[in-house]
């Protein structure tokens, strides 16, 4: 993975430019024709590898339950351990999950 976030070219210089990323467009820009010394843009080979993508520090992946069905879901998988209830589920899945 990239280490650190990638911020808008020249964002630092200006309080009108927001620092979230935007591809620069322009036909002279040195950031879009990848100077020496300039910023470095997003490209697809800065991203985390297909096992280890969306794994919480814990080693587990994050799974959303919002009913019945879905809890016995968790019985069948082993690798979604931290689960997350939905803010709109109902009373019997609130008795059923050992929280």
């Amino acid at each position: 993975k990239h280490p650190h976030k990638f911020f808008r070219f020249q964002s630092d210089r200006f309080n009108r430019v927001a620092p979230s990323w935007r591809k620069p467009k322009g036909i002279d820009n040195r950031v879009r024709r990848k100077f020496r010394g300039t910023i470095r843009m997003p490209k697809i080979g800065y991203g985390s590898q297909a096992e280890t993508r969306h794994v919480l520090p814990n080693g587990f992946k994050k799974f959303l339950v919002s009913n019945l069905a879905e809890l016995d879901l968790l019985l069948m998988h082993i690798f979604f351990n931290d689960t997350a209830t939905a803010e709109t589920y109902t009373l019997p899945l609130h008795d059923a999950l050992p929280i």
